[in-house]
């Protein structure tokens, strides 16, 4: 199976990969002139044959389009409090090979606030695992990550939204999520979001903020989940009834 990378745009029938992914690809999966790699521009994949390699980037030749694209009719936000960077990494990674569109993460009440504070130091880092991700999951484009939310913000009632809309919770009285799923059409179903809490949990008013901005509440069972463990779970049901 063919290795896949993203370009900025296809040149007529050429294409230039630069920076990190050229650095890759030519230093450490050792590229050579003559070889066919995916390139996709996030709107269409074309197959490209290695014609010049240099410091910096690899040209390719573009020999002809990859027909055996399928998209994903199920679009999926997720909303994603901040946790420790580890954890939290390792879930735009599944989530990614998951299928999701777009990523935002959210200062939630009961997230650490050094976490918040730092956040914007990693974005660079966090785009770096969403192409990476996505290149190894034969993604056609990387999820879109949004810059840090709160909230209230986040959950604000927004007109012209029909997405299905599920907060995971721990609180007892919580409907299964499979109770929940069930209860829409998969015909009619095009996108969803996914709001998934800190360490900690949501909090009393963020669950009443989501409620009115359209929520179902939903447990994940009796069983307490980790963050990026909760969110390998949710989306992969998600996928299995809806994708």
């Amino acid at each position: 199976m063919r290795r896949r990378f993203f370009v900025k745009q296809f040149d007529g029938d050429k294409a230039v990969l630069r920076a990190e992914s050229a650095h890759h690809l030519g230093h450490v999966l050792r590229a050579e002139m003559g070889q066919s790699y995916e390139l996709s521009d996030g709107e269409t994949v074309r197959l490209g044959r290695v014609n010049r390699i240099d410091r910096d980037e690899i040209e390719f030749e573009l020999i002809e389009t990859v027909s055996d694209i399928v998209a994903s009719r199920l679009a999926i936000t997720l909303l994603l409090s901040i946790v420790k960077f580890d954890r939290f990494e390792w879930a735009l990674e599944k989530a990614t090979e998951l299928g999701v569109d777009e990523i935002i993460p959210l200062n939630a009440a009961r997230s650490e606030k050094g976490l918040i504070l730092a956040a914007a130091k990693r974005a660079e880092r966090w785009q770096r695992i969403l192409m990476e991700s996505s290149q190894q999951a034969r993604r056609l484009r990387p999820p879109v990550l949004r810059e840090v939310e709160t909230v209230a913000d986040r959950f604000a009632p927004r007109a012209g939204e029909d997405s299905v809309r599920i907060i995971l919770s721990e609180r007892s009285d919580a409907r299964p999520l499979r109770e929940i799923l069930a209860g829409h059409s998969r015909e009619s179903t095009r996108s969803a979001i996914l709001a998934i809490g800190p360490e900690g949990g949501w909090t009393d008013e963020e669950f009443d903020l989501a409620e009115a901005s359209g929520f179902e509440e939903a447990s994940m069972g009796s069983n307490i989940l980790r963050t990026e463990t909760a969110v390998m779970a949710a989306l992969a049901s998600l996928n299995l009834v809806f994708g």
